[in-house]
């Protein structure tokens, strides 16, 4: 099967107009599937993210696409399972400002979940990837997809706030602020370019900070151990 639902009501609603993209991806995947390619993440994780109540979602975390890595896509942009080691460096990256902004002592695993129990949305722009090969599923029609997702957040008119990480991201800054939803952009935080101004960006705090101005209560950060 190429991906597992059920999503959230909400989002089934919400993602219905692109029902046809699905169909076209789902084709894609089968036939890469068919020729030998292993498509990370697992079926059952690929839409994962659309299984978060879609009424509640307040911070959106859009990354680029899944780990390539076997183990590490789950689903969730950015995240890995509670067992993975080491960490993949965009993750370490990741803590590490997160200590550096908010003071924060890093956990040890790289399991995000406990952010999306506050409404922090984390999705890619594309959301499958062939093992070993970076930005592999680009243009296979994930991207109409997510951009769908975008809009459907913003139609809703409800507090929002973007953190736009590395350019595949960044190119919906233009529709968020446009629906007058804060944005934090920023390059990705992975090792090939978290030093040209990842770092010390600050991400946490500003969203933090946005929240507040609209009238929402800020996240909490945290990750338990």
């Amino acid at each position: 099967m190429e991906f597992i639902a059920p999503l959230d009501p909400g989002w089934e609603a919400a993602l219905a107009p692109q029902a046809a993209a699905f169909e076209q991806v789902g084709e894609r995947l089968r036939a890469r599937r068919a020729a030998g390619e292993q498509v990370l993440p697992a079926p059952e994780h690929i839409l994962r993210a659309f299984r978060q109540p879609f009424a509640d979602v307040r911070v959106l975390v859009l990354g680029q696409d899944p780990y390539p890595t076997p183990g590490h896509p789950i689903g969730l942009s950015f995240a890995v399972d509670r067992h993975v080691r080491p960490l993949p460096r965009s993750l370490a990256n990741i803590h590490r400002e997160m200590h550096d902004d908010l003071g924060i002592t890093p956990p040890a695993h790289g399991d995000l979940s406990a952010w999306t129990d506050q409404g922090v949305l984390l999705l890619n722009r594309a959301l499958s990837v062939r093992a070993g090969a970076p930005g592999s599923h680009r243009g296979l029609g994930w991207e109409q997809i997510t951009e769908g997702a975008v809009r459907a957040l913003c139609a809703r008119g409800t507090p929002l706030v973007g953190l736009l990480w590395g350019a595949d991201a960044r190119r919906m800054a233009p529709l968020l602020t446009a629906a007058g939803a804060g944005v934090v952009e920023s390059p990705h935080p992975s090792p090939l370019s978290a030093h040209r101004g990842f770092f010390g960006s600050r991400p946490f705090s500003r969203v933090n900070r946005l929240l507040e101005a609209a009238g929402a209560a800020p996240v909490d950060w945290r990750l338990p151990d």
